[in-house]
């Protein structure tokens, strides 16, 4: 979400009504989140100014760790050095820690991608987003999804029910600290999620949502403790049911 905002909020920079804007001083710290959406608080730094140049060789954009060559253009610019400098530290201060960590494995590589393709520029503003609306795409409509044994048919549903809130086993990437608690497209990515997940016996489908409107789920060692909520249903694994006598 952060990083989708991000390419948002630079891709109106590259394309604003007064030229391309860079942020001279690009820091985690000059960016705040309003309503889920990346703002910048500080634009005192900012520029329409972009290199003036006689040649290519004019045009190196220079980082701690990287040089780009940039061209020269008819009219004496550093082509596009705006841009490409927003987009480079967008990815040293912000891909770089929260692309790789937190997606469903199928699609890790496409974020990878997009991780290395900003990281040697060879990506510009436009297709950033549009490579990022592609995989927000895919995750909403979960045709990101492998087929697989269908697994729900191995737990079953008690509508209008959820087990006590507590302290239970984590997992990555949980919404809570307290347990393994996360967004899922459907209860059948639920059931495969408990299925690889050793601790798991159980369940909860709630009706709170992320900011993708796709449904949390909470994962839980056990399914004692059941109590009435009309807004969950609780899905437990067959084998464990069994042997409580459910």
């Amino acid at each position: 979400q952060i990083c989708l905002s991000l390419v948002k909020l630079l891709f109106y920079l590259a394309h604003s009504p007064l030229g391309s804007i860079v942020l001279l001083d690009f820091q985690p710290r000059q960016f705040v989140m309003v309503d889920g959406n990346l703002k910048v608080t500080d634009m005192d730094d900012a520029s329409t100014e972009e290199l003036s140049c006689k040649e290519d060789n004019d045009c190196t954009l220079d980082f701690p760790t990287k040089s780009f060559p940039l061209k020269c253009s008819a009219v004496g610019k550093c082509e596009g050095i705006n841009e490409k400098k927003n987009l480079f530290n967008a990815y040293r201060y912000f891909f770089t820690y929260l692309l790789p960590y937190s997606a469903p494995p199928a699609l890790r590589p496409l974020l990878s991608d997009i991780l290395n393709a900003t990281g040697d520029l060879r990506y510009g503003i436009n297709e950033t987003v549009k490579a990022f609306e592609k995989v927000l795409h895919l995750y909403k409509s979960g045709l990101y999804l492998q087929k697989r044994p269908l697994l729900l048919k191995d737990y079953i549903s008690l509508k209008g029910f959820r087990t006590v809130e507590g302290e239970d086993y984590k997992c990555w990437p949980s919404y809570s600290h307290l347990g393994c608690l996360l967004s899922i497209h459907s209860a059948e990515e639920a059931a495969a999620i408990c299925n690889s997940q050793s601790q798991c016996q159980s369940f909860i489908v709630t009706q709170q949502r992320t900011w993708t409107g796709r449904p949390l789920a909470s994962f839980q060692s056990s399914w004692t403790d059941l109590i009435p909520d009309t807004n969950a249903v609780a899905y437990i694994k067959r084998s464990a049911s069994s042997g409580e006598g459910l």
